[in-house]
């Protein structure tokens, strides 16, 4: 019986870190026995903001696929591939271009985001279109689940609709995919700030070593309101204790340290140094596998040629069929094989 399909992926922006895991790489992980996994590797993506950068994507590229690969993303049960060699994608997202308004796009919360956070006055074009071309990353494959992180939740929706306009007006031909957002949706960034992010320069990478990783938390905000060890802190919102939640295994040492911050009973200078031993043993299987794989030359070249090759066939029968649907095969012209 066939399983259900997934598609996900990330812009080789940089090294993934500790949100990109709790808001979507543990689920990727966790489901590759449920589903049949596409991961993407989106480069043309990388185009929308980062054009002053694009030099560096290549190196971007070895880097996010190794820090897949230390993950548990499994190349034998998982399809990973690069976007820019499947070029069926760019047609069916000039497709869907005509499927949605401008101002539809606009409403998007991301692209609001996106233009605050890089100071961005006026989208380009492919900027304000990014949420079309990740339909048609999505649809082109015919996913049905998506593994996101909560931000990009409404890009889903907008999928949903893209695809259901689609099949209201040529055809039952795509399925309506739905998000699967991680149990720690979105992880506050070490400065405190609502998202951990690369552009903001706040993040614990998965590759950190243990060393990068105890100066960082030792940087992290804590309770403002609290200037000494002896004043009672808040624990709610604190993302020290964000963090301890989300990665520190030992429960048991979490309650008793909020029990004691809550009195004045711990300094920062504690809490922060047992949430860095507790990251670094999150982190220590993943830097294993990452050296592992890290030794072997040519190895991510081999696997985003050989899993774009598979999606190629498989786009191809998706922009076949969509094609079909708005009569756009032109079989009267060319015959049946044109």
């Amino acid at each position: 019986m066939n399983r259900p399909r997934l598609l996900t992926g990330d812009r080789p922006t940089g090294r993934l870190h500790l949100g990109h895991y709790v808001g979507s790489l543990a689920n990727r992980v966790r489901l590759q026995d449920e589903y049949e996994c596409f991961f993407l590797v989106a480069d043309y993506h990388m185009l929308t903001t980062r054009l002053d950068h694009l030099s560096e994507v290549a190196g971007n590229i070895k880097e996010m696929v190794l820090d897949w690969l230390s993950v548990g993303i499994d190349p034998q049960r998982s399809t990973v591939y690069l976007q820019s060699l499947v070029p069926q994608v760019a047609e069916l997202h000039l497709l869907f271009s005509m499927l949605v308004t401008t101002p539809r796009l606009q409403r998007l919360p991301s692209l609001k985001d996106t233009m605050r956070d890089l100071h961005i006055t006026q989208p380009s074009y492919g900027l304000l279109g990014y949420p079309v071309l990740q339909a048609a990353d999505i649809l082109c494959v015919r996913g049905e689940l998506v593994p996101v992180g909560r931000d990009q939740e409404s890009h889903i929706e907008l999928t949903r609709e893209i695809a259901r306009r689609f099949n209201e007006m040529f055809g039952p031909v795509l399925p309506e995919p739905k998000a699967l957002v991680g149990d720690v949706p979105t992880l506050v960034g070490t400065d405190g700030k609502a998202k951990m992010s690369k552009s903001l320069g706040n993040t614990i990478n998965l590759s950190d070593d243990a060393d990068t990783v105890r100066a960082k938390v030792s940087k992290m905000y804590t309770d403002p309101n609290r200037l000494r060890a002896t004043d009672p802190g808040t624990v709610e919102g604190n993302p020290v204790f964000i963090y301890h939640e989300a990665f520190n295994d030992n429960r048991d040492q979490v309650e008793d340290l909020k029990s004691r911050y809550r009195s004045g009973t711990v300094g920062d200078v504690e809490v922060k140094r047992l949430l860095a031993e507790a990251i670094n043993r999150f982190l220590d299987p993943f830097r294993e596998r990452r050296r592992e794989f890290a030794g072997k030359p040519g190895l991510v070249g081999t696997l985003l040629q050989e899993g774009s090759a598979r999606v190629r066939e498989e786009t191809a029968h998706t922009v076949r069929d969509a094609r079909s649907a708005m009569g756009l095969s032109y079989d009267s012209i060319f015959g049946k094989g044109g």
